[in-house]
Formats: structure tokens, sequence, C-alpha cells
């Protein structure tokens, strides 16, 4: 399917924001979950969905916000799932893609005026098969419904914002570049994760690492959210291995007259820092490096992590099971399980130290594969999950004979 008006078709429908949405006829058959199931609930008062992930035989949920619906929807269609029907109060969109990658669309009108509205606002003129009650008329290769609903992204389109212009994905008077409008809403999606868990930190006061930072996209505009949109008094560091990429941020920081972000040059294993630290961002920080940042922030005391992390070979070297052989006799399995298996272990290692966590899917600027993201908050984990938590790291350990090095840190082994 290609990334332009056939992904247009579904964004008007889904900027709408219906009422449920299910996803069915997998495409990619190592997926965990046979169908998913995504319906709009009243949440604390707000709207919100639910997700209903359905693997063949048990059911999992996951609430997620209303503003997420478009991102969770074309995470999975049509790279996952081949077929995608959305419910309305008044119609039912059908989306299917062939075996080819071509689109095919249809809607569903409940009453002929509705319909005969529908063949209006129709742009190429779609066939009409019939428009009496509760016939199908046929949509495809037009535009299925009017854009009548803005998407709220916290870096509002028309707004110069320094670091998004120097991508290359806002224009030097703030419009979106067409052709990075997917990066656009990723850029958006990391700050999403990062305002739930900031609305309700204690205090104005943040001092920030970013452990592995790279060419620093993500943390200048981490910065620029926080400090320009947000009003927090932010303190924030970046540190890397490369000496010519930190200088080129320093450079940058000044540039844009960061005066309280800063760039270093060290290694994540060993760094120490004499100031508390209130959030550690790491980013794709490779293999064992991801374990020492979250150390590092767990004997810190950070009050919020963030973590997406990169290559996992570790446990991968190690794996073996004479009871589990099926899950490791293939190189492709055993990889990925793998890399399942170190950020379940990272979880729980950061839930045993006290941290509410969670594991949800992030798409980086570079608009790499599905990853990761581990977001741990300090504070409200019982003593028995902790120990529940700490005896499924155990446990785990144990049946595949392995050694994670975050497990041995925080043991002290």
């Amino acid at each position: 399917m290609s990334d332009t008006l056939e992904q247009k078709k579904i964004t008007d429908v889904l900027e709408n924001f219906p009422e449920r949405l299910v996803l069915s006829s997998l495409r990619d058959k190592a997926y965990l979950y046979k169908k998913t199931v995504i319906q709009k609930i009243n949440l604390k008062g707000r709207e919100a969905y639910q997700m209903e992930c359905f693997t063949d035989k048990q059911v999992f949920h996951e609430n997620v916000e209303i503003e997420q619906l478009i991102q969770m929807v074309f995470e999975r269609f049509p790279s996952v799932y081949s077929q995608l029907n959305v419910f309305g109060e008044e119609k039912q969109w059908d989306f299917k893609v062939t075996k080819k990658g071509k689109l095919l669309s249809n809607v569903h009108i409940k009453n002929k005026k509705q319909a005969d509205s529908a063949i209006v606002q129709m742009a190429s003129g779609g066939e009409n098969e019939n428009t009496s009650s509760g016939k199908r008329i046929s949509v495809e290769g037009s535009v299925l419904m009017p854009h009548n609903r803005k998407k709220n992204y916290l870096l509002q389109e028309g707004t110069v914002v320094p670091p998004l212009v120097d991508l290359g994905i806002f224009t030097k008077d703030g419009k979106v570049v067409q052709r990075m409008y997917d990066k656009y809403k990723q850029i958006n999606r990391f700050l999403e994760l990062v305002e739930d868990v900031v609305k309700d930190y204690p205090g104005k006061n943040m001092h920030i690492i970013d452990f592995g930072c790279g060419k620093s996209y993500l943390t200048f505009i981490l910065y620029y959210y926080l400090v320009e949109l947000k009003g927090y008094e932010v303190h924030m560091t970046g540190l890397d291995l490369k000496e010519d990429v930190i200088r080129k941020c320093n450079e940058t920081a000044k540039k844009y007259r960061y005066e309280n972000l800063h760039f270093e040059l060290g290694d994540i294993n060993g760094y120490q820092t004499t100031e508390p630290v209130d959030m550690v961002v790491t980013l794709h920080a490779c293999d064992t490096a991801t374990d020492y940042a979250l150390y590092n922030a767990i004997t810190w005391n950070a009050g919020i992590i963030l973590s997406v992390p990169c290559c996992q070979h570790e446990v991968n070297a190690q794996i073996k099971s004479e009871n589990l052989s099926l899950l490791t006799k293939y190189g492709i399995v055993k990889e990925r399980m793998s890399a399942l298996m170190t950020d379940a272990v990272r979880a729980n290692v950061l839930e045993y130290c006290g941290y509410r966590t969670q594991l949800l899917e992030f798409i980086d600027i570079a608009h790499s594969p599905k990853n990761i993201l581990i977001r741990a908050v300090k504070g409200n984990v019982s003593k028995a999950k902790r120990e529940k938590a700490k005896e499924e790291i155990e446990r785990l350990c144990r049946e595949f004979g392995i050694r994670q090095t975050l497990a041995e840190l925080v043991s002290g082994e």
C-alpha cells in the first residue's frame, strides 16, 4: 500500500475518532495476536480507547489515549493485519489490502440521505452499488470523509521549532514538510509518552540525563518542549562516546540559546553526577549499555526512566534450556525471544526496585522498525509485587541458564 492517497483515506476516517475498530486477517504470521479490537471507552471521565489483543487462548487489554488512535492503527495495518473494519455511529468502513498491496475500501450507509451525502463528498466519484438503506457504496479510489477533526498534536503546526526546522520536518514558517509527516507524528508520540508521566511529577525543576544521546534530535526537542512549552526549569546533560558528535551538539545548543542543555564525552558505565537526577533517558543504547543506564537511574533514585533498548546480544549468547529447546532451536526465534526476555527481565528489575513499569511500543525518529519503550516511574509498588518480580526474574534466569547484567548489578553479584 502506498503512503499517500490510500493512507489519507484511512486517516480521514480515523480523525473522526470512531466507536470501534477491528484489525484481523493476520499477514505477519509471527505476530502474537490473531486479532485486535479497539473500543472507545470512558476512562476516569475522559474518552480513551481500550485495545483487546487476542491470542489463540488469551485476551490482553491495554488502555491508550484517544489522540493515539491513528498511530496505533498504522503500526498494525497493513504491515501486521490485512483487514481493518471501522464502526462509527452512522457508518461502517471496510479496508482490505490484497496480496499485491492494493487497498480495497467501501462504506456502509444506514439510510439514503446519508448515502447521497457521502456520494457528494467523494473526491473521485466512487461507484454507487445501491444507495438504499443498509446497502453498500463502493468508494475505492476516493476520499471517504471530510477532514473535520484536527489532530491535537503537542507540537502544533504553525509554531517555529528550531530543532524541527533543522531536521527538515518543519519549514521556516512552521509548516510540516509533507514527506516528513510520519516523523512529525513519531516525535509527537514520544512527547505524549513523556507528558503522561511528567504531568504528575512534583515540582517544576528537573535534572535530566540522556545516555547515548547521539546526534540528539529528540534531546533538543524534549528540552524545547519541557522548557519553552511547559515552563519547566530543566538542566539537561547528553552523554555520548563520539567526540565530534558532542562538539556539534554543544554548538547547536549554543545556537538555540539553550543555556541549561550541554553535552559531555563519556561512557555510560561508570558515569557519575553529584546532583539529584529526576529523569533518565536512554534511546537505543547498544546491548548492555542500556543495563548500565538503567542501573545508574536506579542508583540515583531517578523519578522517571524512559528507555528504548537497541541490539541485545547478552542473553542470546547464553540461553539454553532442555525443557524448552523448541524455543532455542531456530536462530531467528531464539534471537527474538532473547530480546523480549531481556526487556521482560529489565522491567521486572525496575518493579523490584520500586518502579511502576510499562512496556510500550515506540517508533523512533529514524523510522526504524517497532521497538519497545520501557517507561518507569518511581513509587507506589507494593512489597508483594516487588517480591513477585524478583521471583519471576530468578525463575526465568534459572530455567534458561542466563545471567542478565542489570539483574546482577542490582543484586550486587
